[in-house]
């Protein structure tokens, strides 16, 4: 049964997901109007309200624990990818008139299956922010694309400076992300360094191997870029987050779970159903799991 929020205070825009990324999609919007922070637990939630550091300032969200919620007109999900369904029945439990995921991997599905009958779609971002010790870093503007119907979602965003848009393409905008994520974030991931350096030895035949075996079957689901454009798009996200640290890299610093089978689970699953093996994408999903079940022993 869902909580009621008919007394409860409503708000335009609630983002469910007080990490690192909704923390610093917050603060900003926050600057321009009012916006909720779902948080994992009544006590996170209390912690966030006391003050957060984000950037160069102190940041006091409006801050919910689940058992606390307040209604909204549009929701967006910002958790790790393995928390999705349970952020998703968080969302609904808020009656909104939609909700968009902007996390990484391909996550449509588990949403419509929780949300039933409101709309639901998942976009991108490249938007960068970390953790620093009990604070939130921004690590470097960059894009957030939306599913149609979620136009008054992009111009609040855009309000609060963050470039957004909605594409009318987005399926084809979300297989990009994804070439990017599964070349960039395991490497990361497994030399420990940042963006930038997965072009450079040892990891560049490392980089090469895995984007020539990705692109194939994603341009099979639909990626809109030729071979030639998606090595270069690639390559100059790297370059552009040269100095950002990969979100798989930050977890395996923190001793947490990482969202690889999000993320390069997600692309060799496609490759199954294509009857396409990918040894290098294999072995790479391998080893992070080693590396993530260390980190966490």
């Amino acid at each position: 049964m869902l909580p009621d929020t008919k007394a409860a205070p409503r708000y335009p825009l609630v983002i469910v997901g007080a990490g690192a990324l909704g923390l610093n999609f917050a603060a900003r919007l926050a600057a321009v109007g009012p916006v909720a922070l779902i948080a994992r637990s009544e006590a996170r939630a209390a912690e966030l309200r006391a003050g957060v550091q984000v950037g160069d300032a102190i940041f006091r969200p409006q801050a919910f624990g689940p058992d606390s919620l307040p209604a909204a007109d549009w929701v967006i999900v910002l958790v790790k990818t393995y928390d999705t369904a349970a952020a998703a029945h968080t969302a609904l439990a808020l009656r909104p008139r939609g909700v968009v995921s902007l996390q990484n991997g391909l996550v449509d599905d588990v949403l419509r299956g929780v949300c039933g009958s409101v709309p639901v779609g998942q976009g991108i971002t490249t938007e960068g922010a970390f953790r620093d010790g009990a604070g939130v870093q921004p690590a470097g503007a960059g894009e957030t694309l939306l599913p149609p119907g979620f136009e008054a979602v992009a111009a609040r965003l855009q309000e609060a400076a963050i470039a957004a848009r909605v594409e009318p393409q987005i399926a084809a905008a979300r297989l990009a992300k994804l070439l990017m994520n599964v070349v960039i974030n395991p490497l990361a991931a497994i030399f420990r360094v940042p963006n930038g350096a997965v072009l450079e030895p040892p990891q560049r035949p490392l980089f090469d191997a895995l984007l020539a075996e990705a692109w194939p079957v994603l341009r099979a689901e639909g990626l809109a870029l030729d071979e030639a454009a998606a090595r270069e798009r690639v390559i100059a996200v790297a370059r552009a987050t040269g100095a950002n640290r990969a979100s798989m890299l930050q977890d395996v610093l923190a001793g947490r779970r990482t969202e690889i089978d999000a993320i390069t689970g997600s692309l060799l699953a496609l490759a199954e159903r294509q009857g396409t093996e990918l040894p290098t994408h294999r072995a790479v999903f391998a080893l992070v799991r080693v590396i993530e079940a260390a980190g966490r022993a």
